[in-house]
């Protein structure tokens, strides 16, 4: 409780025309007051019966007291920090995945196109949650979806890319991975970068770390690039090596404004609120 504060304390501030109001009620419901202008006061307190003499609750005062509790109910009392809603969850992953007619080769069975797809349906299903982007390239660089956590929809886009829809042939890698990174970046939870290609054309320059998962059988070259390659397996190997990797790329980054939260308390208050309402239902409380 040496951590109580108020998230609103302006709120604190309409106490004040409560006062005031309280009192110019009192002072209008004081029957005594207005006779003392009149009478005198010896005279007066003889005439009077009960009254002032026996303390009870006016409606007036019950008022005031719901007010001041609205109001600090309204200016939001707090003592305790909750986790940000986002420490738990997955960064965002968005994968640029190599359209060209080289991926149509069938050394991977049915053809590497097609394995890089049931790759990316299996680690999506490993991170369930995790939400997840799609960029395609070639001879330049295409937005498919920006990240959610929909994987359906991101394997639905994934088998309805081919070759033939590209607009042009190429190898503009750098393009992808810079798209990618923009992408993450806007979206300011960080996240990883999954390229799924067979080759990188040589003298590219990559402004944004990345994985590449290279979509090529056993003998064949791995593609030379500063980056963390990862081979495709016949089993899940290759989806355990990149899980390791993602797991490891670190904490995500608070959002704006979520770096310190603290659980607001005000709510505690609504039923002391509904318990002074109780007052105002009762016949003739107003104007007893």
């Amino acid at each position: 409780m040496s951590e109580l504060h108020f998230l609103r304390p302006w709120a604190l501030a309409l106490i004040v025309p409560a006062l005031l109001l309280w009192l110019a009620s009192r002072r209008a419901s004081d029957t005594t007051r207005r006779w003392a202008r009149v009478i005198e006061p010896d005279l007066l307190k003889l005439l009077v019966v009960g009254g002032s003499s026996r303390w009870r609750i006016a409606p007036h005062d019950l008022l005031l007291v719901g007010w001041i509790v609205g109001a600090l109910a309204i200016a939001g009392p707090a003592w305790q920090r909750e986790p940000s809603p986002f420490a738990d969850a997955e960064r965002p992953l968005m994968i640029v995945l190599k359209v060209t007619p080289s991926m149509t080769t069938g050394d991977l069975a049915p053809s590497r196109l097609d394995r890089a797809r049931q790759k990316i349906a299996d680690l999506l299903k490993a991170h369930d949650g995790m939400p997840a982007g799609l960029i395609a390239y070639s001879g330049s660089a295409h937005l498919v979806l920006p990240p959610t956590q929909d994987r359906g929809i991101v394997l639905d886009l994934a088998h309805a890319l081919s070759p033939a829809i590209m607009p042009r042939e190429g190898d503009r890698l750098d393009e992808a991975v810079a798209l990618a990174g923009r992408i993450l970046k806007e979206g300011g939870q960080g996240g990883s970068i999954l390229v799924v290609a067979d080759a990188v054309a040589p003298g590219q320059a990559f402004d944004a770390p990345f994985t590449l998962l290279a979509m090529l059988p056993e003998p064949t070259p791995l593609p030379v690039v500063d980056q963390r390659i990862v081979r495709v397996t016949v089993d899940d190997a290759d989806i355990k090596a990149l899980s390791r990797r993602f797991a490891t790329a670190g904490a995500p980054p608070a959002a704006p404004g979520e770096g310190e939260r603290w659980q607001e308390a005000g709510y505690w208050l609504t039923p002391l609120l509904a318990l002074l309402a109780i007052g105002w239902f009762r016949r003739g409380w107003v104007l007893a």
